[in-house]
């Protein structure tokens, strides 16, 4: 059995360490911080991030990062976005390194682009509609894991692989990076329509423009369009966008109520990726005026009637042309 290197403790890193743990791999799940390390040992419940679901004994907890990804092949890098230029910096450059953050790095760029730019080699991505808390408790998802290398890709897909998680490959890095980046804003933007009780007419003509919207980006910058409609695209987008237990989605939701966005904690990663997605947009004459919508509604530069407004008024046109 392949063995898994898991750097990051949240919920999606735990949700992911638990599911290989429970198909007989040899899971090693490293946390920042000792003292969480110690209450997972005693608990064997990560009651922040993941609670009700119990680590299996044979996973390996510890706060030594030389530890965690000794003698590694590779290693799922889940920690948010903004964690993941710094985690790098400590890491072998020689490591294979899986990024499963659904954010962008802090230029606006792509994580991926920025591992190689840090000297690693072996670079893929992780991404698709993957609930962290229904992954924990074992029911049935699937997954896409992209990268240039083919070898590294199908050494993820033979780790994380289990009758609950179906894994799939793909050589479109690129696709399945960003689809997962773009369908966080398109989450918080359902979620505000929920939030407003808009109803479900407009709900369901937010996630189709939504989809239109991620392809016109994806596509720009290199996308294959199969992966638009994939699982990392639209198969990400919809339970994002339609789940209560979405982050992004109820982040949205909150705002809409006026309560803090905040999650418990939990980054959101759709609040910051909106502000670098809409400054992208603007920077190079592209038109994502949902993406422009929430980024300026998050920071307080438009009050959600102008943000509708600003949607609901847009020059009649064609779907086909639109």
């Amino acid at each position: 059995m392949s063995a898994l290197r898991v750097l990051g403790a949240g919920g999606w890193g735990t949700a992911l360490a638990v599911g290989a743990a429970r198909n007989g791999r040899d899971v090693t799940l490293w946390a920042r911080r000792p003292e969480l390390v110690a209450e997972l040992e005693q608990m064997r419940v990560n009651a922040d991030y993941l609670p009700g679901v119990t680590l299996p004994d044979t996973i390996h907890l510890t706060s030594d990062l030389e530890e965690a990804v000794g003698g590694a092949d590779f290693a799922l890098i889940v920690v948010p976005s903004v964690g993941v230029p710094p985690l790098l910096e400590h890491l072998p450059r020689g490591l294979g390194v899986v990024l499963c953050a659904k954010g962008l790095a802090p230029d606006g760029g792509q994580l991926t682009v920025l591992a190689r730019q840090m000297g690693f080699a072996r670079v893929a991505v992780l991404s698709g509609p993957n609930l962290a808390s229904e992954i924990g408790r074992g029911l049935p998802a699937a997954t896409v894991v992209a990268s240039a290398d083919a070898e590294l890709a199908l050494a993820v897909q033979s780790a994380l692989v289990s009758p609950a998680l179906r894994v799939y490959t793909s050589s479109d890095e690129v696709g399945v990076e960003l689809g997962g980046v773009l369908k966080n804003v398109m989450a918080l933007a359902a979620g505000l329509v929920d939030g407003l009780e808009l109803g479900d007419n407009a709900r369901a003509a937010l996630i189709t423009r939504g989809l239109r919207e991620m392809r016109r980006y994806l596509l720009a910058l290199g996308a294959q369009e199969d992966t638009v409609y994939g699982l990392s695209g639209l198969g990400d987008l919809f339970a994002t966008a339609t789940s209560p237990l979405s982050r992004n989605r109820a982040a949205g939701e909150a705002m809409a109520r006026g309560h803090s966005p905040s999650q418990g904690g939990q980054v959101v990663e759709g609040l910051r990726t909106a502000g670098l997605l809409d400054a992208w947009a603007t920077a190079h004459g592209h038109d994502l005026p949902i993406v422009r919508a929430v980024a300026r509604v998050a920071s307080g530069s438009w009050t959600l009637d102008v943000g509708i407004a600003g949607l609901m008024e847009r020059d009649a046109k064609a779907e086909e042309q639109s």
